[in-house]
């Protein structure tokens, strides 16, 4: 059951988009939203004081201070905007610099059910929030919803794709998107290259009949690379479905305990045009 949705606002353009996915699943779900809001503060450990006294320390203070002024007026922007929810909502607004942001996020992700955030990895990987979605992601316990850019919810969830592989992070996507798949009509299990993601005929079966049991009605596809990424085999199974939804593990690696996200994993997050479920 969803009855916690958290999504990522920062105030800029792309919050309405991510407000309107999360609205769409609360309404379904009979859920509560709350939004995000990560207000950016200067980080001052990154900054090379003018001239090591008084003046630059004034400077640093009132870069501060216009921060929490910029927050204050994005808050009630929002605020604003949440009242027009048709769901019981709230806001919690965090300030702090990127790193205290991150941590601060993923706590907050861990009380929820649901952690709905922009698609990162785009500009070239500049986006300001991958590394807080990559926190979120690996550290939280919690499934994330990704929404790719000027994608506009569906009406209903009806059409699911999981892309199915024998590993602990695909059965812990699987298992936070049981509430959205239950309430689909139809769900796809792919397995591309079966022999390489450990399928055997009777395990995909297996999960199938498992998927079943949630009231939707399930296929299983074999499906062949044939030499192509299997990122874009997943995206053109998604787009022959129409899927609204593609469920799938998360898959990275630590790199001086930052984890990094890569394979199949991060050629998704840059190229979907559906949601995708991720959980690791």
């Amino acid at each position: 059951m969803i009855k916690d949705v958290l999504v990522h606002l920062d105030g800029g353009d792309d919050d309405e988009l991510r407000l309107a996915h999360a609205e769409a699943i609360a309404s379904a779900s009979e859920a509560r939203i709350t939004g995000l809001f990560t207000n950016t503060l200067p980080d001052f450990a990154l900054m090379t004081p003018m001239d090591g006294g008084a003046a630059a320390a004034e400077v640093l203070a009132e870069l501060d201070e216009e921060a929490r002024r910029s927050g204050d007026r994005t808050q009630q922007r929002l605020a604003e905007r949440f009242m027009r929810l048709s769901v019981p909502n709230e806001i919690r607004r965090l300030d702090g610099t990127p790193g205290q942001l991150m941590k601060q996020a993923v706590s907050e992700a861990r009380r929820s059910d649901l952690f709905v955030a922009q698609r990162p990895y785009d500009g070239n990987g500049s986006s300001a929030w991958d590394d807080l979605f990559e926190s979120v992601l690996f550290g939280s316990g919690r499934g994330v919803y990704i929404v790719p850019p000027g994608r506009k919810p569906a009406e209903a969830i009806r059409r699911v794709l999981v892309a199915w592989r024998e590993t602990r992070e695909t059965a812990r996507a699987i298992a936070e998107a049981t509430p959205l798949i239950a309430k689909a009509a139809r769900t796809c299990v792919l397995v591309v290259d079966p022999e390489d993601a450990g399928g055997k005929p009777t395990l995909d079966l297996d999960i199938a009949r498992h998927l079943e049991r949630y009231g939707t009605e399930v296929e299983v596809n074999l499906v062949p690379s044939n030499g192509r990424a299997v990122g874009e085999v997943i995206l053109d199974q998604a787009r022959r479905m129409s899927a609204d939804l593609i469920v799938m593990g998360g898959y990275g690696h630590s790199r001086a305990r930052e984890w990094i996200l890569g394979g199949t994993s991060r050629d998704m997050l840059e190229r979907t045009e559906m949601p995708l479920l991720m959980a690791h």
